[in-house]
């Protein structure tokens, strides 16, 4: 069972709105958080905020990075060493999206899509996890999603990114069981978070309308059942009810996920609010 309580968690993407949840929840259970995003002013806004809210856990330091480049992912690295700190836990946290078809997204934004969601974890995880197998201990979270099973049309370049995530984490776990380190991956479904005000493009977005609320899950909810599944040392987290009816589908009822699917898009479409 992998401890919360004074363990020091990296997180990723701290700002966002699964990262605000991760910064409330884990300094509930006392954790010693390092958080990270590419805003200086929003990390410290959230800092004092979430501190005048919680008097459990603390903030050891708030550190700006841009994970879409190599040289982003070494800086930050270099700055937690200068903590002199060892990261228990590695949150994999920080993602964008772009809505479109993949012709008609501009190549260097699905490209830095790429190189936020699927390289940065890899490049950080490398680089961490030598430590940990160093220590023979450590945990590697990484926030995939309910897209990293099933693809829709407009979020290719997303689904690619979150299914290499989830075959990353997969083979990472062959790799350093052996030293003591769990690796976690978590699927959650369209949640209510700032990514879904994210940029689209071509025909495909002047057709498709937004998610019907009732479809989006709480953001707290979701991270309330990742630390659950971090502390059991689950490989698989599926946060919420409709990620885990994908899942069960992709295994046992391939086709009863085609239908699931098509009546997803059917419904986006028209912008309807019936239930699922």
């Amino acid at each position: 069972m992998t401890q919360l309580k004074d363990a020091v968690v990296l997180i990723t993407g701290a700002t966002g709105g699964f990262g605000q949840q991760l910064t409330r929840q884990l300094l509930m259970t006392e954790s010693r958080l390092i958080l990270t995003d590419l805003d200086a002013v929003m990390l410290e806004q959230q800092r004092a905020v979430i501190g005048q809210e919680i008097s459990t856990g603390k903030v050891l330091a708030c550190l700006v990075a841009d994970l879409s480049t190599a040289e982003g992912c070494d800086l930050l690295y270099k700055q937690v060493q200068a903590l002199n700190t060892p990261v228990d836990i590695l949150i994999n946290n920080a993602g964008i999206a772009v809505f479109g078809r993949m012709d008609e997204v501009p190549p260097e934004q699905w490209e830095r899509l790429m190189q936020i969601n699927l390289l940065a974890p890899m490049r950080l995880t490398s680089l961490f996890v030598a430590d940990m197998i160093a220590r023979q201990s450590g945990h590697i979270v990484n926030i995939s999603s309910a897209a990293g099973w099933v693809a829709i049309a407009g979020l290719t370049h997303y689904s690619t990114s979150k299914f290499g995530l989830r075959g990353f984490s997969e083979g990472l776990l062959d790799e350093v069981n052996p030293y003591n380190i769990r690796v976690t991956a978590v699927y959650p479904f369209f949640s209510r978070t700032p990514i879904l005000q994210s940029k689209r493009y071509g025909t495909l977005a002047e057709s498709t309308k937004d998610i019907p609320d009732n479809l989006l899950t709480d953001p707290a909810a979701v991270i309330q059942r990742t630390l659950q599944g971090i502390e059991r040392d689950r490989l698989h987290v599926f946060p919420d009810r409709v990620a885990y009816i994908i899942h069960l589908s992709q295994r046992f009822a391939p086709w009863l996920l085609d239908w699931i699917n098509s009546g997803f898009k059917r419904r986006i479409r028209r912008g309807t609010d019936r239930s699922l």
